[in-house]
């Protein structure tokens, strides 16, 4: 019983697997906000392309379609992180580590 109220504890907790990936993803997401707000920055016009330019890691050619007559529902996934989105991460880790 002990173990399993330790298991419960541990991954419904504050450092669980759930929270470190909402975490990371929303420090990617913020990376990439702040990156694009940066971009209209004029001091920042030279450096900024270089940040945001994104690198296709995973993407889908072409979406799967499922047609069921009265829902058509259309998926795709698409991996394109760029330098700030990175940025995000590694900040999003550290707090992370350092606050949970």
């Amino acid at each position: 019983m002990i173990c399993l109220e330790g298991f419960y504890l541990s991954r419904f907790g504050g450092r669980g697997y759930g929270m470190c990936i909402l975490c990371v993803a929303v420090g990617a997401i913020l990376g990439g906000m702040l990156g694009e707000f940066l971009k209209s920055v004029p001091a920042l016009a030279g450096l900024m392309p270089s940040l945001t330019a994104s690198f296709p890691v995973f993407a889908m050619e072409s979406p799967v379609t499922i047609d069921l007559y009265v829902i058509r529902l259309t998926l795709a996934l698409s991996f394109t992180p760029n330098i700030m989105s990175m940025l995000g991460i590694v900040v999003a880790i550290v707090l992370y580590r350092k606050y949970c």
